[in-house]
């Protein structure tokens, strides 16, 4: 059985097309074959069907829906032996289990991989050939025949996103191999249809002087200038003026084949690279930590380069925070700022040296130039950096081992670190610690997004969202997200919605600011026992937690507790409060205390083999367990 989704939404059964006709089955259907082998939650299919108006009957009706594609498709669970395509019931939704390579997005997604590795390494070609195999799986815009609701519309843009960036590597590629003349169509086409691209017209105006019609390049160019300043108010980009003046000058280094050896790449010719995200249009209740972090890293220390970091809770904001510095400190390092995100990387030198890849990279060496160990391709980095006024923001380190490889080198370079945890180590330096927004900065996030207007004519709302929220900008944004979605609500409508629902961290989630994942990113740095720990303490015990608590609850010895306890501390996961006779009683906060009821009801923790290699007990737990007589 086949699912095909990137063109018309087509499911086909030993060559015979057996796709549901009624609109309802093929949302569904659509959201668990692009969903497949992972559990699709039944509120997200609830979303999906009606929005924010479910009927009292969705999910009966969800229910029906799931028993008729089972029986039409024959996809019910086998009584016995193996089945290659069975959708299951899951606790809390569906899983449509069947082989990755029978749905044509997969198919797309790994050839596009492969196609970048192959052209990152120096195997143009062949990458090309990969990456002109993925985009022929495309038969039209995906499941365009599926009237999607908002959850496949989230989908729908990151694939045609995705689609494009594979389409501009293709080029980029194609060009590097000399096709300028074949590709002069394609590009004009293109370019027509998104007459403010610039990369688009950046290798159409390229493809064209190499195929010597000049005159036809720099007609481009104005066609370009022309739509920005028409539709955006702009003038090109600087890489793109720069390209202006080597067309006019007919400058050399245009005119030389992309196929030659020299140290250099295509797209450095068309735009230098920018590896910054975009930037938060603006911080609240962070000037001082600004300026802080500004000086230091502006302001070295003998011949070592600055290394600064930022630490701070789930949701603190820390990586918009370090990204923002980076964006208005971009003069004072006029080499470019060079970024990379740490997150879910291994704490191993190979993800350090990929890295370190994409940095050489940038710097404009050549895939096939780079050294194979991670101590060469350091000391060449170094090397480079010592001679440059170069900004490296590390976003979502793990640990000092990471950072010291790719640290830049030379009284003109720094870094910049953002962290879950304080790092130990001579590599890192001092910096700031984020903690949550004051009332007032709360209110002024929420007006950013919302506008002021909506905020005052709610006032009592945005109080009342805002302490829910934390004081977390993460939180804050996505609260705000969902309300820029839902303009019919008002804030205290979404206020009583956070206080009354079991799925809190589900409506902190706008499909860019995501609570929920935040945290479980620092929950899975603890070890497995730590992690199973931390579930059954903030989940099941009420209030806050002692060092004796957590060792009756979790039958360990005191001294384990506290090295539980400050292990979360040291994550951000829970706060630590002086209490009497120089000790401390810590507390969840009630983010990350529903993150641990959600992490218990979905996968109830095992018992664990160590927490000093002892088992939970429940000896001494009624006194403690939420809800249990004091």
């Amino acid at each position: 059985m086949q699912f095909r989704l990137l063109g018309p939404f087509e499911v086909v059964d030993e060559g015979c097309v057996v796709t549901p006709t009624a609109p309802k089955l093929r949302q569904v259907l659509a959201l668990l074959a692009l969903r497949a082998n992972s559990v699709v939650r039944v509120d997200q299919l609830i979303e999906e069907l009606w929005e924010d108006r479910p009927p009292a009957s969705a999910t009966t009706t969800l229910q029906t829906y799931v028993y008729q594609l089972r029986k039409m498709l024959g996809l019910a669970e086998p009584a016995a032996g193996a089945q290659e395509v069975v959708l299951t019931t899951r606790s809390g939704g569906y899983s449509l289990r069947i082989p990755e390579k029978s749905v044509d997005v997969h198919c797309f997604e790994e050839l596009a991989e492969q196609g970048r590795r192959e052209v990152d390494s120096g195997a143009v070609e062949s990458g090309a050939e990969l990456l002109r195999s993925a985009l022929r799986l495309w038969r039209g815009p995906a499941f365009n025949d599926v009237a999607a609701g908002p959850v496949l519309h989230a989908d729908l843009v990151r694939l045609e996103e995705t689609r494009r960036s594979i389409v501009e590597q293709r080029l980029e590629a194609e060009l590097f191999l000399g096709q300028h003349h074949q590709l002069i169509g394609e590009l004009s086409g293109l370019s027509a249809q998104m007459p403010t691209h610039e990369g688009f017209h950046a290798k159409l105006m390229i493809a064209l002087y190499r195929a010597g019609r000049r005159s036809e390049a720099l007609q481009a160019y104005r066609r370009l200038r022309d739509a920005l300043a028409d539709e955006l108010g702009l003038e090109p980009s600087p890489d793109l003026q720069k390209l202006h003046r080597q067309l006019l000058a007919s400058d050399s280094e245009l005119a030389t084949p992309a196929g030659s050896q020299r140290n250099t790449r295509l797209s450095a010719l068309v735009e230098a690279p920018v590896q910054l995200p975009a930037e938060v249009p603006r911080l609240f209740g962070r000037t001082a930590e600004v300026e802080k972090v500004s000086y230091l890293l502006r302001e070295p220390v003998g011949a070592v380069s600055p290394v600064v970091s930022v630490v701070g809770a789930p949701g603190s904001g820390k990586s918009a925070f370090s990204v923002k510095v980076a964006h208005q400190l971009r003069s004072a390092f006029p080499d470019g700022p060079l970024y990379a995100s740490l997150a879910g990387l291994p704490d191993d030198p190979a993800a350090v040296g990929d890295v370190l890849a994409n940095f050489l990279r940038a710097a404009g060496i050549r895939a096939e130039q780079l050294p194979p160990g991670v101590a060469e391709r350091s000391q060449l980095f170094r090397s480079w950096s010592a001679q440059s006024k170069l900004l490296v923001v590390l976003d979502d380190v793990v640990s000092a081992s990471q950072v010291a490889p790719l640290l830049p080198s030379g009284r003109g370079s720094a870094a910049l670190i953002s962290a879950r945890r304080r790092l130990s180590g001579s590599t890192v330096g001092s910096g700031v610690e984020l903690g949550p927004l004051g009332h007032e900065n709360s209110l002024s996030l929420l007006a950013s997004v919302l506008g002021a207007q909506r905020v005052e004519q709610d006032l009592d709302g945005a109080s009342r969202l805002a302490r829910l929220c934390g004081g977390l900008p993460m939180a804050l944004q996505a609260a705000a997200g969902r309300l820029v979605l839902r303009p019919h609500w008002s804030l205290t409508r979404l206020a009583k919605r956070l206080r009354s629902s079991h799925h809190v961290l589900d409506e902190l989630n706008d499909g860019q600011h995501d609570m929920r994942r935040s945290i479980e990113v620092s929950w899975r740095l603890l070890s497995s026992a730590h992690r199973a720990a931390f579930v059954r303490i903030g989940a099941h015990v009420k209030g806050n937690v002692s060092v004796r608590c957590t060792a009756e609850v979790l039958g360990v010895d005191e001294n384990e507790a506290e090295s539980l306890l400050e292990n979360l501390v040291e994550l951000r996961l829970v706060d630590a409060e002086p209490s009497v006779a120089d000790d401390f009683v810590y507390n969840f906060p009630p983010l990350v205390r529903l993150a641990a009821r959600a992490l218990a009801e979905a996968e109830p923790p095992a018992v664990p083999q160590t927490v000093a290699e002892l088992p939970f007990t429940a000896r001494g737990t009624a006194r403690y367990v939420a809800g249990a007589p004091a």
